[in-house]
C-alpha cells in the first residue's frame, strides 16, 4: 500500500538550503558581498578571505570566487556566524572625555555610550578623535564605505577649528602650508591652513586628509604652541550644522550617496 500523504509530510527530504549552492545560482547574493555588508571588511578583502578558507556556507568551506549565498543559508566567517546588516550611518557630534573605542578596559566613557539609541545594528566609528578632540566622528556597520574613508589615497577632507595658546605667527602658518617638515621622521602634508576670520590669531583653520594618530596637535606642537581646544568641523564634506555637542543623527539618502562616490 502506498504512504499516504501524512505519511509523507512526516518523512520530509533534507531543504536545498542545507546544502551549499554553485555560483551559477541566479538569485542570492554574492559571498564577498554578503562578508561587506556584514561589515566586516570590504569586498576587495572579502575576496582575499575566502580564497584562504576563511568563510564557510551551510558547513562547508567556499573558495569560489562568485559564490552566491540563498536565503537561509548560513554563512560563518571564522567560524562566527555573520548576518548581512541593514546600513546604518550616524554621525555624531563629540564632546571632550569621551574615548573614540567600542569598549574600554580601564571603564572610562566612549562614543558608544553616546550613540546607544542611533541603531539596533552594531556600528562602529570611523576613524578616531583622541579624548579631548570634539566634533565629527562617522559610525557605520558599512565596511567598505568606512575603508574608503580611512584609506589615505582618497584623500578625504577633514577640516579642523584650532585653539592655540597663543598667536600664531604668519611665517609658521607658511612654513605648516609648504609642507617642508617631518613629524616622527615622516612627511606632514597640510592641504589647507589660515586664520579664521573675525577672531583672535590664536583661531586658526587647518585642512588635511591624513590620518595619522594625533597629528593636527603634533603639527602645532612641533612649532612651540599648545593646542589648547581642537574641534573637527567638517568630515568628507559632512558638516555640524544644527547638530549640536554631544548630539546624533542618521545621515540623509543624499549624503550616504555623496560619500559613496567619493
Amino acid at each position: 500500500m502506498k504512504p499516504s500523504n501524512s505519511s509523507r509530510g512526516r518523512h520530509k527530504t533534507p531543504k536545498k538550503q542545507n546544502t551549499p549552492h554553485t555560483s551559477s545560482e541566479s538569485t542570492g547574493i554574492r559571498l564577498n558581498k554578503y562578508i561587506a555588508n556584514a561589515g566586516i571588511c570590504s569586498r576587495r578583502e572579502a575576496d582575499v578571505f575566502i580564497k584562504a578558507g576563511s568563510a564557510t556556507v551551510n558547513g562547508k568551506t567556499i573558495t569560489e570566487m562568485g559564490f552566491k549565498v540563498q536565503p537561509g543559508d548560513e554563512v560563518r566567517f571564522d567560524t562566527t556566524l555573520i548576518n548581512p546588516e541593514e546600513k546604518r550611518y550616524v554621525l555624531l557630534n563629540k564632546p571632550k572625555n569621551y574615548i573614540t573605542t567600542v569598549d574600554d578596559e580601564r571603564g572610562r566613557r566612549t562614543v558608544m555610550d553616546l550613540i546607544t539609541k542611533a541603531a539596533k545594528e552594531r556600528i562602529y566609528p570611523v576613524g578616531r578623535l583622541d579624548r579631548n578632540t570634539t566634533g565629527l566622528l562617522l559610525f557605520t556597520n558599512d565596511g567598505e564605505l568606512t575603508k574608503k574613508l580611512t584609506h589615505p589615497k582618497h584623500n578625504i577632507r577633514k577640516l579642523y577649528q584650532v585653539s592655540l595658546d597663543k598667536k600664531a605667527t604668519a611665517n609658521h602658518l607658511k612654513d605648516i602650508a609648504a609642507d617642508s617638515f617631518k613629524i616622527e621622521d615622516r612627511r606632514v602634508f597640510v592641504d589647507a591652513i589660515s586664520y579664521i576670520e573675525g577672531q583672535p590669531k590664536s583661531e586658526v583653520g587647518i585642512e588635511i586628509h591624513s590620518g595619522r594618530n594625533r597629528i593636527v596637535r603634533k603639527i602645532f606642537e612641533n612649532f612651540g604652541y599648545k593646542v589648547v581646544k581642537l574641534d573637527r568641523v567638517i568630515f568628507a564634506e559632512l558638516t555640524k550644522k544644527n547638530l549640536p555637542r554631544g548630539h546624533w543623527r542618521h545621515l540623509t539618502q543624499q549624503e550616504i550617496n555623496n560619500l559613496k562616490k567619493m
